[in-house]
């Protein structure tokens, strides 16, 4: 049985560097302002990653000793545009991150569909723990089949998926509107759950979905990494691709062994 509080536990004794996930659809403004204060608090920390500033929202990768991250996470919180922020967690043995970024960029996460603000309003979503329910019955809770929808770009889905998911074969999340529209009259009577690693780009595939007429549509919260940290492996195979040098992690949060790794890399090239 998944012991996520045993398994937690065992990753905080062993291993130094908290990696966190985390993003936050909230209007923001003054952005050079902001980013030269977060990354003067970042660089204090010595944490290092990723930041993403825009006037729609925040999306972060970081890394650094556990004190330090919560430290961060604490005065970002004293900023209300930033109090409901939460993260997802992983443990590593090193630094997954080289330097400290924060770069300003106009979206989130790229759809090219202006009309999609999900400050204005989330798409419907589904927990890790109501999903395997779902998944382990086949339906949800109303008798309807249960579909899982991959968000995310070809090379990512090849380490690992759902089981039976439906691949989309994108190869940027600006493809994904056309792309599952393509499906719509095959899926209209089935209950459709769309996941990506973190689940910021299900923030805007889920209300894209309701938008064209796919009501009986929900998004993973907390994406993968979520469900991996509250599941585990049920209905899951393979690994998944993070954004940093650990290159994926396990369904139980370990990066995949190097050797897999390699092997993967020489089966792509």
């Amino acid at each position: 049985m998944f012991d996520n509080r045993g398994r937690s536990q065992e990753r905080l004794t062993m291993k130094p560097i908290l990696n966190i996930a985390a993003y936050l659809f909230v209007s923001l403004d003054n952005l050079p302002e902001l980013r030269a204060t977060m990354l003067g608090q970042c660089n204090a920390l010595q944490l290092k990653g990723t930041i993403l500033l825009t006037g729609e929202g925040i999306n972060m990768f970081l890394a650094g000793q556990e004190k330090e991250m919560r430290s961060f996470l604490e005065w970002l919180r004293t900023d209300d545009r930033f109090k409901t922020i939460e993260s997802k967690e992983s443990w590593s043995e090193e630094q997954p991150f080289k330097k400290m970024l924060i770069k300003l960029k106009n979206e989130i996460i790229r759809m090219n569909h202006p009309t999609i603000r999900p400050e204005e309003g989330r798409a419907h979503f589904i927990s890790p723990k109501k999903l395997q329910e779902w998944l382990d019955r086949g339906t949800d809770d109303l008798g309807r089949p249960v579909v899982m929808v991959d968000t995310r770009n070809a090379f990512e889905v090849d380490y690992g998926t759902f089981e039976n998911a439906l691949h989309l074969n994108i190869q940027k999340f600006t493809e994904f509107p056309q792309a599952i529209q393509a499906h719509k009259e095959e899926l209209t009577d089935k209950t459709l759950v769309s996941f990506c690693t973190g689940g910021i780009r299900c923030e805007k595939s889920g209300l894209y979905m309701r938008e064209i007429g796919m009501q009986h549509s929900y998004q993973l919260e907390g994406g993968i990494l979520k469900y991996f940290e509250e599941v585990g492996s049920a209905h899951y195979n393979g690994s998944c691709f993070v954004f940093d040098e650990r290159e994926a992690l396990e369904p139980n949060l370990d990066s995949i062994p190097v050797e897999q790794s390699i092997r993967k890399k020489l089966k792509a090239g």
